[in-house]
């Protein structure tokens, strides 16, 4: 279709009588006909037009960002970044993964500049603990533990707090720069980081929401009993980017719930079904593992 075509069309959604016919026409031209709706919002003073294109906007917005999910999980979801924009863009589609991409390109080369050849891991872990931490102070979001903003990548970047899950998804995307053999660990209401040394040096563990505490296997293991919970090597291993990004979807699902958002939780949980190839519909399994 040309532009005065496209233009055409969109004009026709004035009409009540054809409107819901206009609206399926329009929405099989898919995310190219943004601009033009964009366009025509700003163009017309008629509040229920501007519904019309805003909720026209979405539709086609989140249908974009479905099929983007599923070919992030059909390439098996080996960049954690790119997982972690691509929830990010369900709240914000004009997130730019490029300024993603540098900000954690500028934190890896601030802690590149402080280590050293040889250096133990363990002053590792103290050299990112100190430039994220102490440097740029990255913190837990604990007066607005819920809300939607900790699941944001971009925003934790700019206000320096997050929830569990994003504060180590930044410290791991650091690491994995730095070639350091750092790997998430889904635990039961807490996700951790865990540093995986050579044989026989026993591996150990990076908890981000207190500023990259280290703990033990020993620490671990009094957390799941503290839980009454049965030990499961799964709580000691690491985990792949894909669970990550589910649990940070669950996140993000159960703080909608929280904010009384229900259709923004419903379609969370479409994006988390595309990842799990189910819905989810238990709300307590998703307040267990909200971070």
């Amino acid at each position: 279709m040309t532009n005065r075509e496209i233009k055409a069309l969109i004009s026709l959604l004035d009409d009540p009588e054809i409107a819901p016919q206009i609206q399926e026409k329009i929405q099989t031209l898919g995310e190219t006909i943004i601009p033009f709706l964009e366009e025509s919002w700003e163009e017309t003073l008629d509040s229920l037009q501007q519904q019309r294109l805003e909720d026209l906007i979405h539709h086609l917005q989140f249908e974009g960002l479905k099929q983007r999910l599923r070919v992030w999980r059909d390439s098996g979801g080996e960049n954690l970044l790119e997982g972690m924009w691509l929830l990010n863009s369900y709240q914000y589609p004009d997130a730019d993964f490029q300024v993603l991409n540098r900000a954690i390109e500028q934190l890896r080369f601030e802690v590149w500049t402080l280590l050293q050849p040889e250096m133990h891991p363990a002053d590792q872990v103290q050299t990112l603990n100190h430039v994220l931490f102490r440097a740029h102070k990255f913190a837990a979001n604990t007066q607005n533990f819920h809300s939607p903003a900790n699941s944001m990548l971009h925003l934790v970047l700019e206000t320096r707090r997050g929830n569990p899950l994003t504060l180590c998804v930044i410290y791991l995307l650091v690491a994995q720069r730095l070639k350091l053999p750092v790997f998430g660990v889904n635990l039961p209401n807490l996700f951790v980081l865990t540093y995986r040394m050579e044989p026989p040096l026993e591996p150990f563990y990076i908890n981000c929401y207190n500023r990259g505490l280290v703990l033990s296997r020993t620490d671990i293991e009094h957390y799941i009993g503290q839980l009454n919970l049965t030990p499961n090597e799964i709580f000691f291993e690491p985990c792949s980017h894909l669970d990550i990004v589910r649990r940070a979807l669950r996140n993000l699902q159960f703080s909608f719930e929280k904010m009384q958002e229900p259709a923004k939780a419903t379609e969370v949980a479409q994006l988390l079904a595309i990842l799990t190839e189910e819905m989810q519909t238990d709300s307590a399994d998703s307040a267990s593992d909200e971070e």
